[in-house]
């Protein structure tokens, strides 16, 4: 059935892929009679006139059901809901809910339920007197039940965009037009404010922001019962958000001071799972990515792995060794019983080359057949463009890539990746060609460490004219993923 979804006007890669694998996760693309192919993605379809960002757009879901958990489990989802009528004027819009069929309507019309209008607009605000007035317009809908504005049965939203044209920031829209429906589902954006980090127990120069870090969960179907595990967990930001949403956790990184000590017994990243009554990870290991500590024939542990690798914006990748023993000038040493607790391993400089093969290794390796990767990819843009060569593995199959543009030089890209084949040596000899072959294609930041200097080059101050300031000529012009 078509339901209207309207999402939230940001992040916009990412909204289409996080109802996409919602969907998957509650059982959309299930043949319960076994009599067609399976499918992987959704049907979409925009409404009459309006631009590809824009808010509204109808998507093609099994049940009422999906639908709603859909949408409640959603970040980015507003609302999702079944459409009575839509118009480019009212007297439209009246024209197409009263063609809708009775037994759409009339269940939720009796004199025993309860509701509630809600007016929305979406590029402009409305006042109380006309939000009134376009209720009082709805006259024509035979309501029987009593008005709840706190807790009704059921919710009906009339949502309208204005025709502004393209100079306020917003998606342009050619036309008019209305929306009225009644509510399947809504997100709950609640969650945001009781995540954020600056309410955060513990603190990391690389910890996620809460709404980044429940999309990521989003994709990679972290639900009760799946293992995730994070790799480079720093303060817990990630598996804080799938432990959310039921998800057993698991993590581990090179520096021993943040998984161990953090800053004290009642600051550390066990310390964030209890301020959120939260479960505590079953393990947070000191490990490194480049020598991961599993034993040679442990194989699909995992559901899901999802981390942030080091790719040296804010923080540089590192691996075990240090640079005396990488190059041979001291050979292998074992540290001493007296001095192990406190002691700090030398590590050495880790190349996003290298992080991104050994992470899609582990992956292939750990992840159970259909279990999800979930990262974060840095590239550097280019007139407005950026390259699309994003790392693969036999094992895997890309099924998201969305782009947040965080300058004019620099973007990270959510890679969500499926496992689609089990892992064997023929399969590791063949992803390490493929790596090869990348390297030597790619971009000369990825081996060498140089993103850090192309993001934060002077030439992302200047406007073209030499002028530090923003043009007030651009101010208007649609912002587009810069949302």
């Amino acid at each position: 059935m078509w339901y209207l979804c309207v999402f939230y006007h940001r992040l916009l890669d990412y909204r289409k892929p996080e109802v996409e694998s919602l969907a998957e996760l509650f059982g959309a693309f299930k043949d319960t009679d076994n009599t067609n192919p399976p499918k992987n993605s959704l049907e979409w379809k925009l409404p009459q006139h309006h631009h590809p960002d824009s808010p509204f757009h109808f998507v093609n879901l099994p049940s009422e059901e999906i639908a709603r958990n859909v949408a409640s489990r959603s970040i980015l989802v507003k609302g999702i809901y079944e459409l009575w009528g839509e118009g480019s004027s009212y007297e439209e819009l009246e024209l197409a809910i009263k063609c809708c069929p009775d037994e759409h309507k009339l269940p939720y019309l009796t004199p025993g339920s309860t509701f509630k209008i809600i007016v929305d607009c979406f590029g402009k605000v409305i006042s109380s007197k006309e939000q009134n007035d376009r209720i009082q317009g709805l006259a024509y809908i035979p309501f029987k039940g009593q008005v709840n504005l706190r807790n009704p049965d059921h919710k009906f939203w009339l949502m309208e965009t204005d025709d502004y044209g393209s100079n306020n920031g917003l998606p342009p829209i050619v036309q008019k037009r209305i929306f009225f429906g009644r509510e399947i589902g809504a997100a709950d954006r609640k969650l945001l404010p009781t995540y954020q980090l600056k309410s955060r127990t513990y603190l990391g120069p690389t910890a996620m922001d809460a709404e980044i870090a429940f999309l990521m969960a989003n994709q990679a179907q972290a639900s009760p019962g799946k293992l995730v595990y994070d790799p480079f967990v720093g303060t817990g930001s990630i598996l804080i958000s799938a432990a959310h949403f039921g998800a057993i956790t698991m993590g581990a990184d090179i520096d021993i001071r943040v998984v161990r000590d953090g800053r004290g017994p009642n600051c550390n990243v066990w310390s964030n799972f209890k301020q959120y009554g939260l479960p505590m990870p079953i393990s947070l290991l000191r490990a490194d990515n480049n020598l991961p500590p599993w034993r040679s024939g442990l194989k699909e542990m995992f559901d899901a792995i999802i981390c942030d690798p080091p790719y040296g914006v804010r923080a540089g990748g590192r691996k075990s060794g240090g640079r005396k023993l990488l190059k041979g000038v001291v050979g292998p040493y074992t540290i001493p019983d007296d001095k192990r607790t406190d002691h700090i391993p030398s590590t050495a400089a880790y190349s996003l080359a290298e992080c991104v093969h050994d992470l899609l290794d582990l992956a292939a390796r750990m992840l159970v057949m259909g279990g999800r990767l979930v990262y974060f990819y840095p590239v550097l843009r280019e007139e407005d463009s950026i390259d699309t060569n994003f790392p693969e593995h036999p094992c895997f199959k890309l099924v998201a890539a969305c782009e947040q543009i965080l300058s004019f030089r620099y973007s990270r890209v959510l890679l969500t990746m499926v496992k689609i084949a089990p892992y064997t040596e023929e399969i590791a000899e063949a992803a390490m060609i493929q790596h090869l072959e990348f390297k030597e294609n790619h971009l000369k930041w990825l081996e060498d460490g140089n993103l850090h200097s192309g993001v934060f080059s002077p030439a992302d101050l200047l406007n073209g004219t030499g002028d530090t300031k923003p043009s007030k000529e651009s101010k208007p012009k649609y912002r587009g993923k810069y949302v």
